[in-house]
């Protein structure tokens, strides 16, 4: 893991529980809404790190293949071919 993937993930880590916390202490207060749907923003980012962030810039260029975008720099990082097998 990269240390960019690892800053990705800690990122999510610290958002999801920063807003577990304050939810636990906002005990039945209307903020505990937005405070969820923080935390659950967060898991993505805990869960795929970097890759969500990869996934934003492609969609926002326009990428009408998102997911082959994504693939295709998958393998261009491991150095395969599209089929999967090394070069």
């Amino acid at each position: 893991m990269t240390r960019r993937d690892h800053a990705w993930r800690l990122g999510g880590l610290a958002l999801t529980v920063g807003a577990c916390t304050a939810c636990l202490s906002l005990d039945r207060s209307p903020l505990m809404v937005p405070l969820f749907v923080a935390a659950l923003l967060g898991l993505p980012l805990m869960i795929h790190g970097k890759r969500v962030a990869q996934v934003l810039r492609a969609e926002r260029r326009g990428h009408a293949l998102t997911a082959d975008a994504v693939h295709a720099a998958r393998l261009r990082a491991r150095g395969q071919n599209s089929d999967g097998f090394d070069r």
